[in-house]
């Protein structure tokens, strides 16, 4: 079964195909660009997004969306963590966030799947806490300020070992068990 991936990330498209490596599914990258509308409310915005994206697409297809949610920030930015990202990048965000008696966040990820009957919505999250100054590579946005609980090393630094234990990997390890049966 092809299934079409809306994402221009080749970061989130590598790790996917591998995420969903022998679930008998080809994820194809679909590299369009989707307005997401502004809302704290992600399984609102996921179900826009997937919906703009079918409407593209014509045919199986999933989004993702992740998000931050800061616990001294009563969940905040959640839905809106990509713009909130844009504007601090790094240093700044752990200049605010970092160094507080809270550092405390969540970080989910909302899979969108629509295979032309329904929409389903996969969600997979885990606790952490802010680092006090970016660790690791920049490339893949707030992977180096993210430090899962548990754990010394932000993600940046894990490399693929982030893989293993990520809320991305717990999302699409839902999905991959509903694909697995059929989608059932």
């Amino acid at each position: 079964m092809k299934i079409r991936f809306v994402s221009k990330n080749e970061f989130k498209v590598q790790e996917v195909q591998s995420m969903l490596a022998g679930a008998d599914v080809e994820v194809i990258a679909a590299k369009y660009t989707i307005n997401e509308i502004q809302t704290e409310d992600v399984n609102s915005l996921v179900r826009d997004k997937l919906l703009k994206a079918f409407k593209i697409i014509g045919r199986p297809v999933f989004v993702e969306h992740t998000g931050l949610y800061i616990e001294s920030l009563n969940e905040f930015p959640g839905g809106l963590t990509q713009i909130f990202w844009d504007k601090l990048q790094a240093d700044k965000f752990c200049e605010l966030f970092g160094n507080g008696d809270n550092t405390n966040l969540v970080a989910k990820t909302i899979i969108g799947y629509c295979d032309s009957r329904k929409i389903h919505l996969f969600e997979g999250a885990i606790k952490g806490t802010i680092s006090e100054i970016p660790k690791g590579n920049r490339d893949f946005q707030w992977d180096c300020v993210f430090t899962p609980e548990g754990e010394s090393e932000t993600f940046a630094e894990m490399g693929n070992r982030k893989n293993e234990i990520s809320m991305r990997r717990i999302a699409f390890d839902k999905f991959k068990t509903y694909l697995e049966k059929g989608g059932r």
